[in-house]
């Protein structure tokens, strides 16, 4: 009898939020992008040039345009790309709103007094 081979479980990219450093997939992220136009949004993930992780929440953009994001893409960020970055976070929800969700079951579960 042949051996059954383990199934390979497929890799997956891992990245790094600029924002807030954690690691998660590359696919629950949103990736910007230097180009000699200025830093865009990517929405494919494919762009050519430096590419920079964020969450899709709006504290993340908040730290990153400190001085964080300008770090990972190598480049200062100009006034007109600051202000197309800080449009594209106003669309984002705000990060207490997805807490609440994701703590919200949990509390409830919790015995009271």
């Amino acid at each position: 009898m042949a051996k059954a081979k383990p199934r390979r479980t497929k890799h997956i990219p891992q990245r790094t939020c600029v924002g807030c450093r954690e690691v998660l997939p590359k696919r629950s992220l949103i990736r910007l992008v230097r180009t000699p136009e200025g830093v865009k949004v990517d929405p494919t993930g494919k762009a050519r040039g430096r590419g920079a992780y964020l969450h899709n929440q709006r504290s993340c953009w908040e730290r990153a345009l400190k001085g964080a994001l300008a770090q990972a893409l190598r480049t200062e960020i100009s006034p007109a790309d600051r202000e197309h970055l800080l449009a594209f976070m106003a669309t984002l929800p705000e990060e207490e709103a997805t807490s609440q969700a994701l703590t919200g079951s949990r509390d409830s579960e919790a015995p009271t007094g």
